[in-house]
C-alpha cells in the first residue's frame, strides 16, 4: 500500500496542476486577443496580493498572486465583468480605443472568450495523443468472457460469447463503452440488449453496486454488471490516428462529466460526491506519488473538467459571456447593461455558493466535522 503524500508534496502537486492549467487557459485568451489586436493590461496567475511581477515591452503586467485558485487576463478597456463600453471608454483616444476589447467585432470577442476553454481541451487531447502513441490503444469487443455468480449478468442469463449490443438504447461498440456506461449507474434499472447466435435479446436488469476503496482510503460507488471481457487486444496507434483516438477519449470523458452532473441535478447522485479545491489538492498529491504517467493523465482530466466548467452558461464564466454574445447576435444589439450587471452578480453568487458547498464536502470527507463533534 502506497503511503499518503505529505502536506508539502501535496501542496506542490496541487500548485503545479492548477498553475499549469490556469496558465494554459489564460494563455488561450491572451494569444487570440493579441491576434485580434487587443492589448492585454494584466496577465495574472492567482488572485489577491501580487507576489512577483514584471512588465513586458507591450506594456502587459505579468504577475503571480498569493491565492493560486485561478487567474485572469485583463484586456484594455475591460472595465467591468460584463465588458460593456462606458463613458471612460468613449473618452479614450481613437488609437487606444481600437486596441480595447469592446472595439472588436462580435465574432472576435466570442473567439477571445472561447479560446480559454478550447485550449484546455486541446492541451488534454495532446496529452492523450501522447499516451496513445506511447502505450497504444486497447481494443476489446463487448463480448462476455465469464459471468460472476449471483450477479446482475447471471440474473438475466448472460453467457460466455454473448455480445452486448446496447444499454437503455445507447449502443455499445467496445467493452470500455460498456464499463463506462455501467459504472456510473449503480443501483439503477436499465434495459440490456445482447446478441446470441444472431438473435438480439432485451431484458431489464438492476445494476449491482460495488463499493471500492483506493489505496489512499477513498470510497467510490461503482455500477457492476458482473462480467469480464472475452479478449483484450492492444494495437499500436500511428501518428496520424493519435489525435483521433485522443479526441474520441476526450469526448467520452466529457460525456461522463455530463452524465454525472445530470445525475447530481436530478438527485440520482448526492451533491456530497462533488469535490472542490481541497479534494483536487489531495488527489493531485496521490497521483504525483503514484507515478509520472498517472499524474500527467490526472492533469489531462482536470484540464478537460476546467474547459467544460468554463463553458457552462453561467455569468462570470466564459460560457456566460458566450451566452450574452449569442443573445447579441440574435437581437443585433447587446443585452441591456443593467440586465448584464445583475446577471453577472447572480453568476458570481452562484459560483461562490458552489465553492462553499464543495469546500464543505471536502472538509467533511477529510473527517473534520466528525473530529469536532467527537
Amino acid at each position: 500500500m502506497t503511503e499518503n503524500p505529505g502536506i508539502l508534496l501535496t501542496l506542490f502537486a496541487f500548485l503545479l496542476t492548477i498553475g499549469v492549467l490556469v496558465f494554459i487557459h489564460e494563455m488561450g485568451h491572451y494569444l487570440v486577443g493579441r491576434w485580434c489586436g487587443v492589448k492585454a493590461d494584466t496577465f495574472a496567475i492567482g488572485f489577491g496580493k501580487e507576489l512577483v511581477g514584471w512588465n513586458d515591452k507591450r506594456g502587459t503586467r505579468w504577475k503571480i498572486c498569493a491565492l493560486p485558485l485561478g487567474g485572469y487576463v485583463q484586456f484594455a478597456g475591460d472595465m467591468d465583468p460584463a465588458s460593456t463600453p462606458g463613458d471612460d471608454w468613449l473618452k479614450l483616444p481613437p488609437e487606444e480605443r481600437n486596441q480595447t476589447f469592446q472595439s472588436k467585432s462580435l465574432w472576435q470577442r466570442a473567439a477571445i472568450v472561447f479560446a480559454g476553454p478550447a485550449i484546455n481541451f486541446l492541451f488534454a487531447i495532446l496529452i492523450l495523443a501522447g499516451f496513445a502513441l506511447t502505450f497504444g490503444e486497447s481494443v476489446t469487443p463487448p463480448v462476455v468472457g465469464t459471468v460472476a455468480e449471483n450477479s446482475t449478468a447471471d440474473g438475466i442469463g448472460l453467457k460466455e460469447g454473448d455480445k452486448i449490443v446496447s444499454i437503455d438504447g445507447d449502443s455499445i461498440a467496445r467493452f470500455t463503452d460498456l464499463s463506462r456506461e455501467i459504472s456510473i449507474i449503480p443501483d439503477e434499472t436499465v434495459e440490456i440488449a445482447f446478441e446470441r447466435d444472431g438473435t438480439v435479446i432485451a431484458k431489464e436488469a438492476k445494476i449491482g453496486v460495488r463499493i471500492e476503496k483506493d489505496r489512499f482510503g477513498n470510497e467510490y460507488r461503482i455500477g457492476l454488471l458482473g462480467i469480464s471481457p472475452g479478449s483484450v487486444e492492444r494495437r499500436d496507434v500511428p501518428l496520424w490516428e493519435a489525435p483521433v483516438v485522443a479526441t474520441r477519449q476526450t469526448g467520452e470523458i466529457v460525456d461522463l462529466i455530463v452524465t454525472t452532473l445530470g445525475q447530481v441535478i436530478s438527485g440520482r447522485r448526492s451533491v456530497t460526491e462533488l469535490g472542490g479545491p481541497l479534494k483536487i489538492a489531495q488527489v493531485s498529491g496521490e497521483q504525483f506519488v503514484a507515478g509520472l504517467s498517472q499524474f500527467i493523465f490526472f492533469v489531462a482530466l482536470i484540464s478537460i473538467n476546467l474547459g467544460f466548467i468554463n463553458l457552462l452558461p453561467i455569468p462570470m464564466l466564459d460560457g456566460g459571456h458566450l451566452m450574452f454574445y449569442a443573445i447579441e447576435a440574435v437581437r443585433r444589439k447587446p443585452a441591456n447593461p443593467m440586465v448584464q450587471e445583475w446577471a453577472f452578480r447572480s453568476g458570481f453568487a452562484l459560483v461562490v455558493m458552489f465553492m462553499l458547498v464543495v469546500t464543505f464536502n471536502d472538509l467533511a470527507s477529510f473527517g473534520l466535522f466528525r473530529a469536532i463533534s467527537g
